[in-house]
């Protein structure tokens, strides 16, 4: 039996852009008078056409840090070239320990990844692709900005002019 991953995805002010919730994490900083509080998020926009952000950013609550996190995401939006649903070529790319390999499929393929990396892929429009996560690392924050190092380093593949 195939499991699904469900998404649950809302739509940001200007309703262009998705909006999904990657990961929420308390932590801690230690001060004089004792530790201090606060909440790191990372959220993943995208407009499912080709293009696609990641933003990261902590507050005192939830709600803040998800502000900043996506106003950061804004900030950070890249644009992949895509060949129909899919990439142009193989890529491979590493952030921190977290190691991508994005491989294009045919048609009807599917989008073959797993966990930040199928959602980073799914907001950015690619639809047939297979990726691989090597390293290791449970971290979504580090797989995911793998996952955009590599759609940063795709290149459009150039049209061939004829030569008068």
């Amino acid at each position: 039996m195939e499991r699904r991953q469900r998404v649950t995805v809302s739509r940001t002010k200007d309703d262009r852009f998705d909006q999904k919730l990657l990961e929420t994490r308390r932590v801690t900083r230690v001060v004089a008078g004792g530790k201090r509080m606060s909440f790191r998020v990372v959220m993943v926009i995208g407009d499912h056409a080709g293009t696609v952000g990641i933003g990261v950013a902590k507050g005192k609550d939830v709600q803040q840090a998800i502000a900043k996190s996506l106003f950061q995401a804004r900030k950070h939006m890249i644009k992949v070239p895509l060949v129909g649903d899919t990439i142009p070529h193989e890529i491979i790319a590493k952030h921190s320990s977290a190691q991508i390999i994005l491989k294009p499929a045919r048609k009807g393929h599917g989008l073959i990844a797993g966990g930040a990396a199928r959602i980073v892929l799914s907001f950015a429009g690619v639809k047939d692709v297979t990726a691989k996560l090597l390293g290791r690392t449970p971290n979504k924050l580090t797989n995911a900005m793998a996952t955009m190092k590599a759609l940063e380093k795709l290149r459009a593949l150039k049209e061939s002019t004829p030569k008068v």
